[in-house]
This record gives C-alpha cells, structure tokens and sequence, in this order.
C-alpha cells in the first residue's frame, strides 16, 4: 500500500467531498500517509476544444474561484488547509450555494477562521491561476486524469467514488482510504468495479 500519493479535488463533485473527508478525518487523526491536495478542474475538462480556457475566468465557471481560494490556503495557510477545504465543499453540497460568487467563497473562509477577503483577492491574482492550470494539464498529459477524486501513486492513478461519508468516525475513514490504496497498488487488474444499484 502506497504511502505517498497525491488526490485531486474540485469542489463541485460530491464523490470528491467524500473522498477528501476521509482524508482530512484519517489525517487529522494520525494517518501516515504523505498526502498532496491536486486541483483539477472540472469546467476545463468539459470546455470544447478552441474554447477559452477557464483559468481566466474564474467567477464565470463553476468551481474554478473556489478551487483557486484552496490552492491560496494549501500553500500559503497549510495549518488552516483542512478547515478551509471542507467548508468550501460544504458550502456547495451542504448548503447548495454558488461557488462562482466571491462572498461566497468569502464567507467559507471567514467561517473557519481565515481572511476571506484577502484570499478571494489572492486568488483572483496571476499566481493562483497558473499554478492550477499546471496541476491540471499535468494531471492530463502525465496521468489521462479525466475526473474527481482520482489517487495518484507513482505513475499509476484511479478514478475513484466512495458512496459513504465517515461522519467523524475516523478508524472508518482511515480503513476506506487504506482499502483505495491497496487496490491501486496491488490489485491493478481491477479496472472496473460498479454495483449496480445503490442501497441506501
């Protein structure tokens, strides 16, 4: 099992907010794992070829503000990264409300603690931009990265969804991502593993 391995997110797909808060819980409680938060963009993905990219827009496609603000605090604010990366998921799927809006994004940030303005203002800069376009378009060429959350190990990555969220239980949360990490690293002839119908 692989113990250094990036994730991608955006904060428009719940199977990523899934994914992450069972990081961030294993994380927070102790898991061993070397762990890089990689942006990937979903509206650039989904942009026509010839189209402009999303990079200089960010308030015009959903999810490209928000995700610009969490590479603001991953790599300005790290100690507050965490905090600051669920309650932007949050606000989308917990509260349905729209990431293209600064004061959105904004108050996320304020919530857990943090400047919110001043990183919106950040985020709306050259620096973010470039840094997430280069994330993304390695995520593409190096990986065929095409969705979120995929894990990345080494040269080899899967497109994962996990249905549960751990609720705070973080043994739960370390045994899903440990269960992700082992088929990604011995079980690589299992490309496709999809139930049916789901039970709830």
């Amino acid at each position: 099992m692989p113990s250094k391995f990036e994730v991608t997110w955006d904060y428009l797909c719940p199977f990523a907010r899934n994914a992450h808060e069972h990081l961030v819980a294993a994380l927070q409680a102790g898991a061993g794992w070397e762990t890089r938060f990689r942006f990937f963009s979903l509206a650039q993905a989904h942009t026509p070829e010839g189209q402009e990219p999303v990079w200089s827009e960010p308030t015009s496609n959903p999810g490209v503000l928000a995700g610009f603000a969490g590479i603001v605090v991953r790599d300005r604010y790290p100690e507050n990264f965490f905090d600051a990366h669920l309650a932007l998921f949050s606000a989308r799927h917990d509260e349905s409300k729209d990431l293209r809006d600064p004061a959105v994004v904004e108050a996320a940030l304020n919530g857990v603690g943090l400047d919110g303005s001043a990183i919106v203002d950040e985020a709306r800069g050259t620096w973010p931009a470039e840094v997430a376009r280069k994330e993304h378009e390695e995520s593409v060429q190096r990986w065929d990265v095409f969705g979120v959350p995929t894990f990345i190990a080494d040269e080899k990555a899967v497109f994962v969804r996990l249905m549960h969220r751990p609720g705070g239980d973080a043994k739960l949360a370390e045994r899903s991502i440990e269960r992700v990490l082992d088929l990604v690293d011995e079980y690589p002839e299992l490309n496709e593993y999809k139930f049916t119908r789901v039970g709830r």
